[in-house]
């Protein structure tokens, strides 16, 4: 019990992730899907060009909008799909137990954590937080990370090893 209390006494910043992979949120979808299949990664967190953060897409979130037509896919941006999202955040410096409390009150599995100059540090995921209760160490990638390309923005080259379908 004891150590759990220690645990949620820590800043945000001794149990997150740094976030490997950002879009920017004038990129399109299928840009962001780009990221998200070549990273791994389950959460992709969105900067503006200056890098403050606007937010963070679930892949699900990604994949739905990757259903539309082919045809109108190039003209929705990593933005539209934010609009439907609260913007749940949390500091840095703030306590795990705030964060915690947070994504209970939210139901977030996730949140963008930002530095104290208003840009993003990383992302905090429930996993996260099972962890460092339980011991572990702090990941620097997401869990289910695979060996990638490096990403640039805007736009990326073509994979190829690619052999699927683009859209889930």
């Amino acid at each position: 019990m004891e150590e759990q209390r220690e645990v949620l006494a820590r800043t945000v910043a001794a149990v997150m992730r740094p976030a490997p992979v950002t879009v920017d949120i004038g990129e399109t979808v299928l840009v962001a899907w780009e990221l998200l299949q070549r990273s791994g990664s389950r959460h992709l967190p969105v900067v503006h060009p200056d890098g403050r953060c606007a937010g963070l897409l679930d892949r699900a979130d990604v994949a739905v909008a990757c259903a539309a037509p082919a045809v109108s896919l190039s003209a929705v941006r990593v933005g539209d799909l934010l609009r439907g999202h609260g913007r749940a955040l949390v500091h840095a410096e703030q306590s795990v137990r705030h964060a915690v409390d947070l994504m209970a009150y939210t139901e977030a599995d996730a949140l963008p954590v930002l530095a104290g100059d208003g840009r993003l540090a990383g992302v905090l995921t429930a996993t996260d937080i099972v962890a460092a209760l339980v011991g572990h160490p702090v990941r620097e990638g997401p869990a289910d990370r695979r060996p990638q390309a490096p990403t640039t923005l805007p736009g990326l080259p073509p994979r190829r090893d690619y052999r699927g379908t683009a859209v889930p």
